[in-house]
């Protein structure tokens, strides 16, 4: 039984990898090609492998965030996210809220949903995704201008407590009528300033554990970096902050200093922050069943257009028309704001809620995120190239 499992393991992981190189040359992004692998070796799949353990599934999708937005912290220069994060801030918070409130008005209308499991579906499917967004920026190399990659990626790890508040407290309200919604405001204020306190905290103290520590093999740096990466997510968590942002943070606060073995450390969590994705996504594959989603295909369909071409502009335009960025650098933001795994994750909290919506939300969410993964993703370097908002690779060009 063991072997069979590392078998299946290593083909998987094997397969997917080697999907990059196909759908690179497709133009495809990586992502879709993980969660296509997931689908095949499904329940529905050639491989039948049938998925039941809800509290694994969800402990994989928060390993490899954690992973993901620590790597990604890790990766960005304090330089350019430091002009960016106001207007990341309201993205996050302002903006998710005004796309959620015009997607819940889709649902009502084509599934006649009441208008808090409209609002639940819009909560989920409204935040973007920090994995999708840097893996499709770093993976097209993608220049922009105006700190447009910077602006997205911030919002992506910042809508997250957002997201998760609203998706949280809205399945409470539908399972206890008439609660309030006022409780919602000092939490996520809690939630935010948490995870950036106890973020930045750790991003100071982690090159001080490592630069203090002498460790007999220098093989040991890179676990014990990601040992506490997870400890900064742990932690933001206990205190009732937001643990994805802090991890953020706190790898943003990392690459602010010098200290022993940085190079190796980037390039380890580089390849781990893969290896994650592979994995979660591969695994959110594998509990897709596609005959319950080709029920409602026209209609994620039509949800799909409605926020990629409507609501996110709309949000995007509302929130930043008072900033000095011009139409073209808000349509580029718009666009940027692309679906992953951070909203499937979250679908799979109402999935296994007993909510009467729980499997149409959850099978209406993949259908967008695979949607806006292809739509927005395969076009990313063109659009960016219509709106003439990238910038020469070389400087001096």
């Amino acid at each position: 039984m063991p072997e069979q499992i590392l078998l299946i393991g290593a083909g998987l992981l094997f397969v997917s990898i080697l999907f990059t190189k196909i759908s690179a040359k497709l133009g495809v992004p990586a992502l879709v090609a993980f969660l296509i692998v997931g689908i095949f070796a499904g329940p529905e799949g050639i491989g039948h492998i049938t998925v039941h353990n809800p509290d694994a599934i969800q402990l994989v999708g928060i390993f490899a965030l954690i992973t993901i937005l620590f790597s990604g912290g890790f990766e960005t220069e304090w330089a350019d996210l430091r002009p960016v994060i106001g207007r990341g801030l309201l993205l996050a918070t302002i903006g998710l809220c005004i796309t959620a409130g015009l997607v819940a008005a889709i649902m009502h209308v084509l599934f006649a949903t009441t208008w808090l499991e409209g609002l639940l579906f819009g909560s989920i499917i409204s935040c973007t995704d920090v994995a999708a967004v840097f893996s499709v920026l770093r993976s097209r190399s993608l220049l922009l201008r105006a700190g447009l990659g910077p602006i997205a990626e911030f919002e992506s790890a910042a809508n997250d407590p957002t997201a998760v508040i609203l998706t949280l407290a809205i399945i409470q309200l539908i399972r206890t009528p008439g609660s309030s919604v006022l409780g919602l405001v000092p939490e996520f204020f809690l939630q935010m300033i948490v995870g950036i306190v106890c973020g930045a905290a750790m991003g100071f103290v982690i090159p001080k554990i490592i630069n203090w520590l002498d460790l007999e093999h220098d093989g040991l740096y890179s676990p014990l970096t990601l040992a506490l990466a997870i400890l900064t997510y742990s932690l933001a968590s206990a205190l009732h902050g937001s643990g994805y942002l802090a991890a953020y943070v706190a790898g943003v606060m990392m690459n602010r200093q010098g200290f022993y073995q940085k190079k190796s450390l980037k390039r380890f969590l580089v390849g781990v922050s893969w290896l994650a994705q592979i994995v979660m996504f591969v695994t959110l594959g594998l509990i897709l069943r596609p005959s319950h989603v080709a029920d409602i295909l026209r209609q994620g369909l039509l949800i799909s257009a409605f926020l990629i071409f409507f609501a996110r502009p709309v949000s995007v335009i509302a929130t930043l028309f008072l900033t000095k960025m011009t139409m073209r650098e808000m349509l580029m933001v718009s666009w940027l704001g692309l679906r992953g795994a951070v909203p499937i994750i979250l679908g799979t909290f109402t999935l296994y809620s007993g909510l009467a919506v729980s499997q149409l939300i959850f099978d209406l969410v993949f259908v967008v995120v695979l949607l806006s993964v292809l739509i927005q993703g395969t076009t990313l370097v063109r659009v960016a190239k219509l709106l003439r908002v990238t910038i020469p690779a070389d400087p001096t060009v």
